[in-house]
């Protein structure tokens, strides 16, 4: 198993936070790379629920994505496993510290080959999704 860490700290408590993730509306607009858009099919947010979604490139490119909310703690902890390739499972911690929430993205995949040659891609892209999800919180 090979798991992809990055971690940012927001000043905003656990339950802002939180909220930014369940809303499906609030989700679509930040969750992706810089200039990537969604599309929602399918949003259980509850453990065993599916999303099934559509992340648009800037230049249009169309890349379906299916995952299943493995895990949810409110205010705390969502776990999603990325069914569609390449499969991983996602884990996003929010702990309360001084000055708002420490939010810790963990990517596990169990194909240590498939982890690396995604690195270069989602290394910098989980980055621009913590940037989107900043800006989602000032504005949300």
């Amino acid at each position: 198993m090979t798991t992809l860490e990055t971690q940012r700290q927001y000043p905003a408590s656990p339950a802002a936070v939180f909220a930014a993730i369940k809303d499906p509306a609030r989700l679509a607009r930040w969750w992706g790379p810089a200039g990537f858009s969604n599309q929602f099919e399918v949003f259980e947010f509850e453990a065993g629920g599916r999303w099934v979604f559509t992340m648009i490139s800037p230049d249009g490119t169309r890349y379906p994505n299916e995952s299943l909310f493995k895990q949810i703690d409110k205010d705390r902890r969502v776990v999603i496993e990325h069914v569609a390739h390449p499969h991983f499972v996602l884990t996003i911690t929010l702990e309360m510290v001084d000055g708002g929430t420490l939010l810790k993205w963990q990517q596990a995949f169990t194909d240590p080959a498939v982890a690396e040659a995604f690195r270069a891609i989602a290394a910098p892209a989980n980055e621009q999704n913590l940037d989107r999800l900043d800006a989602e919180l000032a504005n949300g």
